[in-house]
C-alpha cells in the first residue's frame, strides 16, 4: 500500500547503487511534467529515518518540477529486509548486474550474511552471488564511479573489455586508463569496440593515438579496415588467418603461463623444451614482423 510523503523526508545514502542513465532520465521528466509520478517510490523505514532504494530518477525529476509530495510504499523496517525484497522483485527488470552486484556487497559485508544465506533469501544460486560479489572486487573505484554515473556503457565494460583485458593480460592501470580516455564521448557501443580492440590488440602507434585522446582519427584508421577481405588473393587471405591466429594463441599462452594450476615435473619438463625453441625464434621473428609492419604501412 502506498502513501504519499513529502520529497525531503528521503534519506538519499543509497543513491550511488543505482546507475544514471541522463537520457532516460530526461525522458521520464517530460512524462511526469505532463501526467505526473505514477509509480511509488520505494525504501525502508528504520526508526527516524526513510531511506530510498528505488525512484532515484523520479526523485530528481520531482525536485526539479518543484513536486513536493510524491507517492511511496516501503519495503521493510530493517535495511537488509528492504534491499532483499527489492532484489526479490526486480532482479531482473529494475536492477542492472553492477547494482545487483552493490547490494549483495552490502549483504555480505555491512550486515553480515553469508554467501549462503544470501543465496537462499534471494532464491538463487552461491554462484551467481559469487560472480555478482566478485564483479566489483575487480574494478577499480574510479572505473566504478564512471560506471554507476553513466559515463561509459555498462555492456562494453562487461562484454568488450572484461574479455579483452583477460585474453591480453591487460593491467588494470590500462584498463582504467581506456575507460578515462573514452567515458564521456557519448560513443556507440560499437565504436568503442573497435577502439579497445585496437588500444589491447593493434600496434603500439594506435594504442598511443587512443591514449592521448586522439578517438576520432584512431576511428578512422580502424574504420578503413574491410571487414571482409573481397580483393585478396589465395596466398593473402591465408597469411591474414595466420596472423590472427598467432595474435590469438600469444595472447593465450602470455595469460596460461602465470596459472597456478601449473604444477607437475612432466609439464615443466616438456615445457622448457617447448618454450625455449620459441625463444630461440623471437629475434628473427620480430624482424620479420617490424619490416612487414613497415612494408604494410607504406602500402
Amino acid at each position: 500500500m502506498s502513501q504519499s510523503v513529502e520529497l525531503s523526508s528521503f534519506d538519499l545514502r543509497y543513491q550511488g547503487h543505482r546507475l544514471r542513465d541522463d537520457a532516460r532520465e530526461a525522458r521520464l521528466l517530460g512524462s511526469i511534467a505532463e501526467r505526473g509520478i505514477t509509480d511509488p517510490l520505494e525504501g525502508v523505514d528504520p526508526p527516524q529515518t526513510r531511506l530510498l532504494l528505488n525512484g532515484f530518477k523520479r526523485y530528481r525529476c520531482a525536485k526539479k518540477l518543484g513536486i513536493r509530495s510524491v507517492p511511496y510504499q516501503s519495503l521493510a523496517e530493517e535495511e537488509a529486509t528492504g534491499i532483499v525484497n527489492l532484489m526479490r522483485v526486480s532482479t531482473d527488470k529494475a536492477l542492472g548486474i553492477l547494482e545487483q552486484a552493490r547490494f549483495i556487497g552490502d549483504l555480505l559485508t555491512v550486515h553480515g550474511m553469508g554467501l549462503a544465506e544470501v543465496a537462499e533469501t534471494l532464491g538463487r544460486s552461491k554462484a551467481w552471488v559469487s560472480m555478482r560479489r566478485h564483479l566489483l572486487a575487480e574494478m577499480s573505484q574510479p572505473i566504478q564511479e564512471i560506471l554507476f554515473r553513466g559515463a561509459f556503457p555498462v555492456y562494453s565494460y562487461m562484454y568488450t573489455l572484461r574479455g579483452l583485458r583477460r585474453m591480453n593480460g591487460a593491467t588494470q592501470e590500462q584498463t582504467e586508463r581506456f575507460v578515462k580516455t573514452v567515458a564521456g564521448q557519448r560513443l556507440s557501443v560499437r565504436d568503442i569496440e573497435l577502439l579497445a580492440r585496437a588500444y589491447f590488440q593493434g600496434p603500439a602507434s594506435l594504442r598511443e593515438a587512443i591514449a592521448a585522446g586522439k578517438l576520432s582519427w584512431s576511428l578512422a584508421q580502424m574504420k578503413r579496415v574491410p571487414d571482409d577481405v573481397e580483393g585478396c588473393n589465395e596466398f593473402e587471405r591465408v597469411l591474414l588467418r595466420d596472423l590472427q591466429i598467432v595474435g590469438k594463441y600469444l595472447r593465450r599462452v602470455m595469460v596460461k603461463c602465470q596459472d597456478a594450476r601449473l604444477k607437475s615435473r612432466a609439464f615443466y619438463a616438456q615445457a622448457h623444451l617447448l618454450s625455449g625453441g620459441l625463444l630461440s625464434s623471437f629475434d628473427s621473428f620480430r624482424e620479420r614482423m617490424n619490416a612487414f609492419y613497415d612494408r604494410c604501412g607504406r602500402a
